[in-house]
């Protein structure tokens, strides 16, 4: 009782601290964006004052070349980059890594050390840039490391540049790196990341020479989205389930919720309109483009984007900004919650990657020219981008598959698990007029009206001439493809891979197809016509541009031969079957060891998160929902015996005892879920297959989770608000 008390006291204290809550006054103080803009990142202004000639050539030679720097060179980079951080009131350093943990590391050291005569000085030499070793047992690592194998190396990524992190009156230089094993083995997200995209470099360049001799350089670039929920911190902190969580495991749906559409594009509330000035000053002086803020459709939720990055550089940029986010939302009291569905009944929050090619010539390979031969490498990208996700579909699902991910997809506007491809009905024609054409020999004549007609059609595709589809998972709109079912707390490096890849692989079977064409005395453009002809046809069966939330549309690819991975489990295997592996061997993306050791670290992640709810859930019953459920229970049997010692009938406690009767059946039936969740939890536990406890853990123990939420939530209807101990979605959604 006394618990119960103190529990039931914090959710009132927290409601009576946010009416006190003194609201924290942000603003920009009259500074533009660009006077603020990478004031603290090293970047090639800074570089061209803080270095020698040679020195800065030699690290944008690297840069560009994706070569080695030499040790001479990092040693002079490394004294620019200490002059330039120690200006700025900074001590310490780090290795700024994305580990397989979902967030990212850092390790800092000072520039102090003690000479062999006992002199202090300040040192930071070109070893200390390039490497530095921190423990790589201790992160996820698939079995690459046993414990008795700690070795691993975080090494410098030059084309990401390095940039001063303010946390109160501390600054750190941070230095974006790859983290491998002792024995060269990625394990974090960057590695793969940058092999993925010097590999599409390579195949888009050789494919863009048959149009344009001059393009030496395909950049894949993306513009990610991110979605996310503010709640009062106060509020948040006597929940535990979004403590530990991060999303509520019971709650009842409040009377209002997103059905009046009225929170999406409406006015920002005031303090976290201070939140999200402050966040964007941060981010502004590390360097990230943020462009974009706005109300999403859940009442609570938000969006902030960017502009186009280049790939690896906007991957690094959103590890930053979650990490940011959460630091600047504790100065407002508030707390940003990431998680793809943190509150059940409205929409999820997802991370939209927006991916593009453009090549040093000033082309977007996705953005439909205004020439035929614009026009004609226009549609070799883009019916190479549809064939990719035809070919590959189960890997593209595996990217983005997790825990997290499995509560919002299909659901509130997340597209559904079944991987398609949106690219409306003006390229729809387009395509059927291409693939219509079905002799084997194109005519002079014939050749004429390719170009003519490419020509014509084409260049009515404004960017907003196609309409969009929310509920595609893969959709074109108009210059890029937005990738919408990547998850709000993900790192966008896995997708952002994967999709490079398949990318990459196409390419270069269109290369080769089209060559072989050529060989045998057809015409190029004819070649290439061919060989797109033949694509667009073996790749119909992924296009969509219905609904994809219907039953229709799940029927109609299930007849297509298309997949439904709903849970990550089974979505995960496409990384180790034989048509995944081979697409990454190939393109010397990862090893077989490096796809068997992620598959178990997701695999893994998977089970802890589940197991880690599966805890929560039986705590926050026993703990909290039964007590405050027995407590009222016990106040209607006081009443009840009260009204009968009054002498009155058994129609004066009618109400009440059928409110006993309802509630003693709800906490049976959570004592007895909770039991047996803990039953198949050590039955799961016990099973020594990592694939099979996840199984388990997926449709066992997590099919406990919406029966205890029910009868939960049930309670939390009849039982008295001042009794109810945990805050409610109608406070949590809306107030702050």
């Amino acid at each position: 009782m006394q618990n119960l008390m103190f529990m039931s006291s914090l959710r009132y204290q927290a409601l009576q601290e946010l009416n006190r809550e003194e609201k924290k006054v942000s603003g920009y103080g009259g500074k533009k964006i660009t006077a603020m803009f990478a004031s603290n990142v090293f970047n090639g202004r800074t570089m061209r004052e803080y270095l020698s000639d040679e020195a800065y050539k030699s690290l944008q030679s690297s840069i560009k070349s994706g070569s080695k720097i030499e040790r001479r060179m990092a040693d002079q980079v490394a004294a620019g980059m200490k002059a330039w951080a120690e200006e700025r009131g900074v001590t310490h350093f780090t290795h700024w890594f994305q580990p397989l943990t979902g967030t990212t590391a850092e390790k800092h050291d000072s520039f102090f050390t003690i000479k062999s005569d006992g002199t202090a000085i300040e040192l930071f030499d070109g070893d200390a840039l390039i490497q530095q070793e921190p423990d790589a047992s201790s992160f996820p690592n698939g079995g690459i490391r046993a414990t008795f194998e700690a070795r691993g190396y975080t090494a410098w990524d030059p084309s990401s540049p390095a940039f001063i992190m303010e946390a109160g009156s501390g600054k750190t230089l941070c230095i974006p790196t790859i983290f491998i094993a002792y024995n060269g083995e990625s394990l974090d997200y960057k590695a793969p990341l940058l092999k993925s995209i010097a590999a599409l470099d390579k195949a888009a360049v050789e494919v863009c020479n048959y149009f344009d001799k001059n393009v030496t350089k395909v950049t894949c670039t993306l513009g990610w989205e991110q979605e996310y929920f503010v709640v009062d911190e106060t509020l948040a902190n006597a929940r535990p389930d979004l403590v530990m969580c991060g999303r509520t495991l019971i709650g009842h749906a409040p009377a209002k919720g997103q059905q009046l559409e009225d929170h999406y594009f409406g006015s920002i509330p005031e303090r976290v309109y201070a939140f999200m000035q402050d966040f964007e000053q941060e981010a502004y002086k590390l360097g990230i483009p943020l462009r974009t803020r706005h109300n999403e459709v859940a009442p609570g939720q938000f969006e902030c984007a960017p502009i186009f990055e280049e790939c690896n550089i906007a991957v690094d940029h959103n590890s930053l900004l979650m990490d940011i986010m959460s630091k600047v939302a504790k100065r407002h009291k508030l707390k940003a919650l990431m998680h793809e569905k943190p509150f059940a009944g409205v929409n999820g929050s997802g991370k939209h990657n927006n991916w593009s090619l453009a090549t040093d010539t000033g082309v977007n390979l996705l953005s439909p020219g205004k020439t035929p031969r614009t026009n004609l490498m226009f549609l070799t990208f883009f019916v190479n981008a549809i064939k990719a996700v035809n070919d590959h579909a189960d890997l593209l699902r595996a990217a983005i598959a997790s825990a997290n991910n499995d509560h919002r997809l299909g659901a509130n506007e997340a597209p559904p698990a079944i991987i398609s491809v949106y690219i409306g009905k003006y390229l729809t024609e387009v395509l059927n007029e291409v693939e219509s054409r079905v002799k084997e020999k194109f005519s002079e004549q014939d050749e004429v009206i390719l170009k003519l007609d490419i020509h014509k059609q084409i260049p009515e595709l404004l960017m907003d001439n196609t309409d969009r589809n929310r509920t595609s998972p893969f959709a074109f709109t108009g210059n890029k493809f937005e990738f919408r079912a990547v998850g709000s707390s993900a790192n966008c490096g896995s997708p952002m891979t994967v999709l490079n890849t398949i990318m990459t692989q196409s390419l270069k079977e269109f290369k080769r197809d089209v060559d072989a064409l050529i060989e045998k005395g057809e015409k190029r453009e004819i070649a290439i016509m061919h060989v797109l002809r033949d694509y667009i046809s073996k790749s119909k069966n992924i296009l969509f541009e219905g609904d994809n939330y219907s039953e229709a549309w799940a029927e109609e690819a299930k007849r297509r031969g298309l997949n439904n991975f709903k849970t990550t489990p089974e979505a995960l295997n496409a990384y180790v079957s034989k048509a995944g592996k081979q697409v990454f061997f190939d393109n010397g993306i990862y090893t077989e060891r490096e796809l068997e050791a992620r598959h178990e670290i997701m695999l893994e992640d998977y089970v802890k998160k589940v197991q880690i709810e599966a805890r929560m859930i039986g705590y926050l019953s026993t703990n909290h929902v039964l007590p405050a459920a027995v407590e009222y229970q016990n106040v209607l049997i006081k009443n009840i015996q009260g009204l009968k010692d009054c002498g009155l009938g058994k129609e004066s406690y009618k109400a009440q005892l059928n409110l006993v009767t309802k509630m003693s059946e709800h906490i049976q039936n959570i004592n007895d879920n909770v039991e047996a969740m803990l039953e198949a939890r050590k039955k799961a536990n016990n099973t020594e297959d990592l694939h099979k406890r996840a199984e388990m853990y997926c449709h066992d123990v997590k099919s406990y989770f919406d029966k205890i939420r029910y009868h939960a939530d049930k309670l939390e209807l009849i039982v008295d608000d001042k009794t109810w101990p945990l805050p409610k979605y109608r406070e949590l959604l809306f107030l702050r």
